[in-house]
């Protein structure tokens, strides 16, 4: 189990994605993400019924910093032909 140090730097450096379009994938989302600093991990939220992404998801950064910056960047920013809405 992680302790709860870990669980709050995993937190710190999530960036929460909403505003994808039903054909993003979780490599394009890391592609321009990166941008703004290493992607540890980026995470669509799948309608399983429909098996594709509801629209949001969670990407997760090496340092907080990245995240911060991202969040910035980012929001409002279009990707799949969708303006994104990043929040930290």
């Amino acid at each position: 189990m992680p302790s709860l140090h870990a669980i709050s730097v995993a937190w710190t450096n999530n960036s929460f994605a909403a505003g994808l379009s039903f054909s993003s994938t979780e490599k394009k989302i890391v592609e321009a993400f990166s941008e703004f600093g290493k992607v540890i991990e980026a995470k669509l939220v799948m309608d399983k019924a429909r098996n594709r992404p509801k629209g949001y998801g969670f990407v997760t950064f090496a340092e907080k910093e990245a995240a911060e910056k991202a969040c910035e960047g980012m929001n409002g920013k279009l990707l799949d032909g969708r303006a994104v809405y990043v929040r930290f």
